[in-house]
């Protein structure tokens, strides 16, 4: 059916991207691992290096929908009443259809299968008024399932319906800020000891860590053409690794990890709003967020400085002075002076020298506790003794050191630090501080001794390290007793080398079921921690 009209004020709102490039995967163990990280107080994902976030660069950059504009205001929250002489206003709705619907939902809202079922035979010969009813209609089904979702993901506020009673003033809104604020708010709201879920529009998040972290979780669309929006640059998936294996590949980034200015090559199909510069609040309805450049400065190609203290967002009724003040954005972005240098090279995430110390003051750089690591981790390697002891009792604990970090994790652990934790013990017991894969040529371990995938394995289940005994032609395993109370060095207990040294790689369990192909705005939260404020 030709909804040519419908389609043309949909695409002068400046929403028609979100038609076309939202994720209909999401990677909970990812999405959770980064929302463990989310300081509220900042609006900032608190990493190993600094602090990162989602700026009104990305927003524009990967969902091309306008960042500069009006605010969005509207009263909040809306009676049930108001909500129903709305839907017969504006959609044009009869007050007993109006009702049952509000009834039905037990709030001011409407299913968003009740919105497709209502007006999905307006056609082009449909009259005016039903034209634009429908057209309302429409753009309330989209930002109910993108932009402005809720946990349900079923149905929409009625409240958003007051954004197109004049649909020739849509296209003024600056919805990508009000989208980031809202954003924001959902992050602050899953990091809550009691919250287990993470609504919203999931799919700018999950783009933004694909752009800004690309060796360890993107995979690329090679079709992809830089004149859409970034989001359609991702093929989404479910990355086969558990919440603890995200956590501690998190923990281990270094800044060379990092891709700070992912569109830097491309500004010509994706240009930079100035007002991405700009330092205050953002705001959706009554959401009120900080937004704060400074905090992340290597994110625009800048040397980070320690930035100032945080500021507390103003109350959500003191609408009409946020509003001025966003109206005159342009007095409220930093200056050159507070911008400082751009950093020597492109995208090395360059800061100053008192920067590292200061966040370590601030904030912490690990999230998972040593003591639950599943493996042995750099940070056991760096706390090893000096290479330059060279006796037999020092090459003894070296060895055992490092083969006590990979038995006590038992065998769902990186496969890389499993192979080089047995290979570096296996050169210092030679006699040797080269490391080579000379030393000990891998095998496949038997089945016997795999375990179920972590994408296998209920998501609420704590994970758990069996170490199940060997095959009965298999040696004995690596036994490491506790280190001696005594002075003496511990004893030096190495069995025959074994048939097989490294783990096969995780594979999917074939018997579990295929991941929803369905878009899901619900995102579950593992476990939160508290921070240092």
């Amino acid at each position: 059916m030709e909804r040519s009209r419908i389609y043309e004020t949909v695409h002068r709102s400046g929403l028609a991207s979100l038609t076309s490039c939202s994720h209909r995967v999401a990677s909970r163990p990812m999405l959770s691992a980064f929302c463990e990280r989310w300081q509220p107080e900042t609006t900032t994902f608190h990493m190993p290096f600094g602090e990162m976030t989602i700026t009104l660069d990305d927003v524009a950059s990967i969902l091309h929908i306008p960042v500069t504009g009006s605010m969005i205001s509207f009263s909040q929250p809306l009676h049930v009443d108001d909500a129903n002489a709305l839907l017969v206003e504006l959609l044009g709705t009869t007050d007993v259809e109006a009702s049952r619907e509000t009834e039905q939902c037990r709030s001011p809202s409407v299913r968003l299968l009740w919105l497709r079922d209502h007006f999905s035979t307006i056609t082009d010969a449909s009259s005016d008024d039903d034209i634009v009813f429908a057209t309302r209609a429409f753009l309330l089904h989209l930002v109910g399932c993108t932009l402005f979702a809720d946990k349900s993901a079923t149905s929409v506020t009625v409240v958003y319906l007051e954004l197109f009673r004049d649909l020739s003033m849509v296209g003024s809104y600056a919805w990508g800020a009000a989208y980031l604020a809202y954003l924001y708010r959902q992050l602050t709201t899953a990091t809550r000891f009691e919250v287990r879920q993470l609504g919203g529009y999931v799919t700018l998040l999950q783009a933004w860590i694909y752009e800004h972290f690309p060796e360890m979780f993107s995979s690329p669309d090679m079709s992809y053409t830089e004149s859409r929006p970034r989001a359609l640059r991702w093929r989404p998936h479910v990355i086969p690794d558990s919440l603890q294996s995200v956590r501690e590949r998190l923990d281990r980034l270094q800044i060379s990890e990092v891709c700070w200015e992912p569109y830097e090559d491309h500004r010509a199909e994706h240009p930079f709003p100035d007002i991405a510069w700009y330092s205050g609040c953002i705001k959706c309805g009554q959401v009120v967020e900080p937004y704060h450049p400074e905090r992340v400065l290597r994110q625009f190609g800048y040397i980070q400085t320690i930035p100032p203290r945080p500021f507390t967002p103003p109350r959500p009724d003191r609408s009409i002075l946020l509003d001025q003040y966003w109206e005159r954005w342009t007095d409220h972005v930093l200056t050159d002076q507070s911008r400082g240098r751009r950093c020597q090279y492109s995208g090395s995430g360059e800061s100053v020298p008192e920067y590292m110390a200061w966040y370590d003051r601030i904030s912490h750089r690990i999230v998972q506790p040593p003591q639950l690591r599943s493996g042995f981790t750099t940070d056991a390697r760096s706390s090893l003794p000096s290479h330059a002891a060279s006796t037999s009792d020092t090459r003894n604990a070296r060895a055992l050191t490092l083969l006590r970090h990979v038995i006590s994790g038992g065998r769902d652990q990186s496969v890389d630090y499993f192979w080089g934790a047995l290979n570096e013990a296996h050169g210092i017991l030679a006699g040797s501080d080269e490391t080579s894969a000379s030393h000990i040529t891998p095998s496949p371990a038997p089945a016997s001794h795999s375990t179920p995938s972590p994408a296998t394995r209920p998501f609420f289940s704590p994970p758990t390290f069996v170490y199940p005994p060997p095959a009965s032609d298999d040696p004995p395993p690596l036994i490491v007793p506790p280190p001696p109370a005594s002075d003496d060095p511990p004893p030096l207990i190495v069995p025959p080398p074994p048939a097989s040294v490294a783990p096969p790689a995780p594979t999917a369990d074939p018997s579990a079921p295929a991941p929803d192909s369905t878009a899901s705005t619900t995102v579950y939260v593992r476990s939160k921690r508290k921070k240092k404020t």
